[in-house]
């Protein structure tokens, strides 16, 4: 019986021997240097990755990393060809990481572009230097009254604390909250309780001793808020006596004007301006220290303007105590207003503390 060998099938057969010897030999010779490859390729190149061509093959220690191999790993040298088969360079999280930045800094523009924000003309009606006051009592302002001698012998510790510790602000992306009024949330991390805690982090950076309260007083009853917040700080006077100077941080409402937000640019960031309120005893109330509270007020503020201009609005004094007869350098510092974001309130805590710590080493 006589076998006849079909021409085409013959060179199916021999194109397809010739293709199994090429990829042993490839292989055998791929594999059999493979400390060689490693140096060639830059990384550690595990076979097994071959069955997993999705997974990165960049794996190469940060701590050696070069600007020689970041571009080698860009190029179209740096991939892995096998019988003309190509294992593509997938990004490090560092360029992913940049990508998220860039993204975040997109979105903050657009949402800013979406916020309409205004700003009210600035008025008051006394000056001492470069300081501007807003009298709204019925007190003559001297030149000796509003003198900055202040008397303050303790400069190493700052009490903080909140009477409407529920303010809050404009919500954004990254900090959106839920509202238990009218700008007003009892989730305190986004509360001017938030900027307290930035306050007193910064502060401290700056080797200052800071007692802070989070005690709500404002909630569930608004009225009543300074009473119950007056306990708080003679609480806390208890813990450290010597203690003189005493913030009680808020946020500006300024009526109807929700969409107000005072604000100034430092250093290329917009941060929420900052406002002194400072109580009297012309409403009644028995209030020896505002004198020394007013002047200690305009020391800060004649500093403020020195090392960052337009941080501070006029100072605003009051008829009330506002609990400011506790100790002779109290005051409430009002840090933007409900327009402003809390990344806009937050921000303006470090130079806050700068100015303090300059005021306070002279």
């Amino acid at each position: 019986m006589i076998t006849t060998i079909n021409l085409k099938d013959l060179i199916k057969y021999l194109v397809g021997l010739i293709v199994v010897i090429l990829i042993t030999v490839y292989s055998t010779r791929f594999f059999s240097n493979i400390d060689e490859n490693k140096k060639i390729l830059g990384f550690n190149f595990n076979p097994a990755d071959l069955i997993a061509p999705n997974i990165s093959i960049a794996n190469y220690n940060e701590e050696e990393k070069s600007q020689e191999s970041k571009t080698e790993y860009t190029s179209r040298d740096g991939f892995v060809r096998i019988l003309d088969m190509e294992l593509p360079y997938i990004e490090s999280s560092s360029n992913n990481d940049n990508k998220e930045e860039v993204k975040d800094k997109e979105d903050e523009e657009e949402e800013e572009e979406e916020r309409k924000t205004v700003q009210i003309k600035e008025t008051y009606t006394n000056t001492y230097g470069s300081v501007k006051i807003k009298n709204l009592t019925n007190i003559k302002l001297t030149e000796s009254i509003l003198k900055p001698d202040y008397n303050v012998e303790n400069k190493k510790d700052v009490i903080i604390y909140h009477t409407h510790t529920c303010e809050s602000y404009t919500p954004t992306k990254k900090n959106t909250y839920k509202a238990s009024g009218n700008f007003r949330t009892i989730d305190l991390s986004y509360s001017v309780v938030r900027v307290g805690r930035e306050l007193e982090s910064e502060l401290k950076k700056l080797k200052f001793n800071v007692i802070r309260s989070e005690t709500k007083h404002d909630y569930p009853a608004y009225s009543g808020s300074y009473t119950r917040s007056l306990k708080t700080v003679e609480s806390l006077l208890e813990k450290k006596k010597d203690a003189e100077i005493v913030f009680d941080i808020h946020r500006d409402a300024v009526g109807s004007n929700s969409n107000y937000a005072p604000t100034v640019e430092i250093n290329g960031e917009k941060v929420a301006q900052l406002m002194f309120v400072i109580g009297t005893n012309e409403g009644g109330g028995k209030h020896p220290n505002w004198k020394n509270n007013l002047k200690f007020a305009v020391k800060v503020q004649e500093k403020a303007n020195q090392m960052y201009p337009g941080l501070f609005r006029a100072i605003n004094l009051r008829s009330s105590t506002f609990n400011q007869k506790v100790t002779n350098a109290a005051s409430i510092i009002e840090v933007g207003a409900t327009g402003n974001t809390l990344e806009e309130a937050t921000a303006s805590m470090k130079y806050l503390a700068k100015i303090l710590e300059a005021v306070l080493n002279e």
